[in-house]
């Protein structure tokens, strides 16, 4: 028969597989975050699902430390100040609230990136600091908090309901009365190794790098890459750009719906619109896509490209930069209004406001026929936060942001978990297959694909284009496959045909785009390869020399990037037809110079570092009373010493105990 073994820690503990920490992160001048102590932290769980039942956890309650499960409706500034007070917690789990928290919830700044964008008091200091304008007025500020204490999130509804099950049958007072043990407990570890700011750790980890035997780093640094469609004879090009990546308060959980994939997604179709147009490669200016990574973070992709275009490490020099096209969130339009942000100090320049006035005319004008009303935000209204800030910052640009509010953001999710497909209004019919939801046209799509029409006219009028734009569409087809592989399900059929075959890997089922130090970020390589999908060329390679393209005749390595990609499924087998791909799409680090330069302090470049851990994990299990543990203890120390004085005795007396008896009939005479 088989035989099968029954592990203790398996009778003792129940793990949480599907949960999401809130990790630590440091930048020049201090640390944010959370974590556990080195061998976790526990405590016994109490469920918090309204505000009176913190009374038990902050004062009533007999067995402090308290392991708090917090509804989702509950996780705000305000709970979370009182419960940093206090020692008598031990750390947080905290549910998702279905449906998302209808006041709204944005754990991110009331003014983004502040410090880093243009405004400061020697350019415009009126605007500085988001004093005309609080672009994030429901911003907590909650992810720029430092917690001593580990807070997970709990993806899984059913893991929340095994742990308050847990606390049902063992832990609900009675009474006003503290329960009997045994009680339901938690474990948390996230221990993490960085301390105290960037300067600091970086610091510590050169240090330790040089010196140690067993060197190792104590922070790491975001340096994800971000994706450029360009040429590298470029003249005077006009520059469309935004960011793709989203942070919210726990680690890789940032699906960014309006934030950023509603921006990236409209840029994506519009570049596809502009390839299908006849004349496109005989303009007098070339276009330009650019896509950020790390924005979230004090601008780490936009100021990593300026740095480079200044110190000629770049195709393109910055003075040779005709103008500036940004979207920036363009979702939650309110009818078919899209505002044209602009920034007021540079305009004061005669020629700069010219250029202006006639990159605003041109959008204008590209709108008409559009379901789309192009507004001005207003000549005193200074640039949301936005990328062509950090461009500004180096240069006198013409440039517009496309919004789809005109002051605060009409996202009431900002950088949190619950901007989601449902926060733009993205609805299917009951009943579809995955396939059917991958081509289903819905509303959202339709909107963003207006948007995308527009930019695309417009972006082609800004380069010289002299036809008419009418025929200049974008499709929306296009644009739902994209949310939807973007926002729903990244493993589908149309991203499994576009990619490299040794990137399937990274193709999960919920997508996030939340930009921190893993490489490969996947939100940047999947953008890569629908990019190149959308404006690319197939052509007649082998698989051999689309991977070694410098072994083939005329491939023009310095401008073209060759991919050799899975293929859609064939329909006669269960095999692919893989074909290769040119096209001008590229990859640049995304770095912040201030670690090339080795200016851990800068307060010009962002500094962003991510504490590295050993573990994250979390389980539940029955603890027993301080009394019981302290008897236990106690017996089992004195069986131990009577098992070594009977150990003692039984040696002493070995010869003795354990003598051979004498052979009765051998008798010496």
């Amino acid at each position: 028969g088989s035989c099968q073994g029954n592990s203790v820690e398996r009778k003792i503990y129940i793990p949480l597989n599907k949960t999401a920490p809130c990790v630590r992160l440091l930048n020049a001048t201090h640390q944010i975050g959370c974590q556990s102590s080195i061998s976790g932290d526990t405590g016994v769980i109490h469920v918090v699902e309204k505000e009176d039942d913190l009374n038990w956890v902050l004062a009533d309650g007999p067995h402090p430390p308290y392991m708090i499960l917090l509804d989702g409706k509950l996780f705000n500034r305000r709970v979370m100040l009182k419960l940093k007070k206090t020692s008598r917690v031990s750390g947080l789990a905290v549910t998702v609230s279905k449906p998302s928290p209808s006041q709204g919830f944005s754990p991110g700044l009331k003014c983004p990136n502040d410090g880093f964008g243009v405004y400061s008091k020697d350019y415009g200091p009126q605007f500085a600091h988001c004093n005309q304008t609080l672009w994030n007025p429901l911003g907590s500020e909650l992810s720029y908090q430092d917690f001593d204490f580990p807070i997970f999130l709990l993806e899984d509804a059913n893991e929340t309901q095994v742990i308050k099950q847990c606390y049902q049958d063992h832990n609900v007072p009675r009474g006003g009365v503290g329960p009997e043990y045994p009680l339901c407990a938690m474990q948390l570890f996230s221990h993490m190794h960085a301390v105290t700011n960037t300067v600091t750790c970086m610091r510590r980890s050169s240090l330790q790098s040089t010196f140690s035997i067993n060197p190792g780093e104590r922070c790491q640094i975001s340096f994800p890459p971000q994706v450029s469609l360009l040429c590298v004879h470029i003249s005077h090009p006009s520059c469309s750009l935004l960011q793709i990546d989203s942070h919210s308060f726990f680690w890789n959980i940032a699906p960014g719906a309006e934030s950023a994939v509603s921006s990236f997604v409209t840029h994506l179709a519009a570049a596809e619109a502009l390839h299908k147009v006849p004349d496109i490669h005989s303009l007098q200016r070339n276009i330009m896509f650019t896509f950020f990574q790390g924005e979230t973070f004090d601008y780490i992709g936009s100021s990593r490209m300026v740095y480079d275009m200044e110190k000629d490490k770049f195709p393109l020099r910055l003075d040779n930069i005709h103008s500036f096209l940004e979207l920036n969130q363009v979702a939650l339009r309110e009818g078919s209004a899209l505002w044209m942000h602009t920034d007021p100090v540079s305009r004061m320049n005669g020629s700069v406001e010219e250029q202006v006035r006639n990159l605003l005319d041109i959008l204008r004008n590209s709108s008409l026929g559009a379901n789309v009303t192009l507004q001005e935000a207003g000549f005193s209204q200074p640039l949301p936060p936005s990328s062509f800030q950090r461009f500004l910052r180096a240069r006198h640009i013409p440039g517009v942001v496309l919004t789809d509010h005109r002051t605060a953001y009409h996202n009431r999710y900002y950088q949190s978990m619950y901007d989601t497909p449902e926060n733009i209004q993205m609805q299917y019919p009951e009943g579809l297959s995955p396939e059917e939801t991958l081509e289903y046209v819905t509303d959202t799509a339709k909107s963003l694909a207006e948007v995308a029409t527009v930019v695309a006219r417009a972006l082609y009028r800004l380069a010289g284009g002299a036809n008419t734009t009418s025929a200049i569409q974008a499709d929306p087809r296009t644009v739902t496959r994209m949310l939807y592989g973007f926002l729903i399900k990244m493993n589908n059929s149309w991203f499994q045909s576009i990619i490299k075959p040794d990137l399937k890997g990274i193709l999960g089922d919920v997508p996030q785009h939340y930009v921190a130090v893993s490489s490969p970020v996947n939100t940047t390589y999947l953008v890569q390869y629908v990019l190149a999908n959308l404006t690319g060329t197939v052509v007649n390679l082998t698989k051999e020399e689309c991977l070694n393209p410098e072994k083939t005749p005329n491939s023009e390595q310095e401008i073209y990037d060759y991919a050799w990609v899975q293929g859609s499924l064939d329909p006669n087998s269960t095999s692919r037809v893989p074909y290769c791909v040119r096209s001008t799409v590229h990859l640049s680090k995304a770095l912040s110079p201030a670690f090339e330069l080795r200016q851990w302090g800068s307060t010009e470049y962002s500094t962003w570092t991510e504490s590295r851990w050993k573990e994250i994990r979390a389980r539940i299990f029955l603890v027993a009373s301080k009394e019981l543990e302290i008897i236990t203890l106690l017996v089992g120390i004195a069986i131990l010493i009577l098992s070594l004085l009977a150990t003692y005795f039984i040696n002493a007396k070995a010869d003795i105990l354990f003598s051979i008896p004498r052979d009765p009939g051998a008798v010496a005479y």
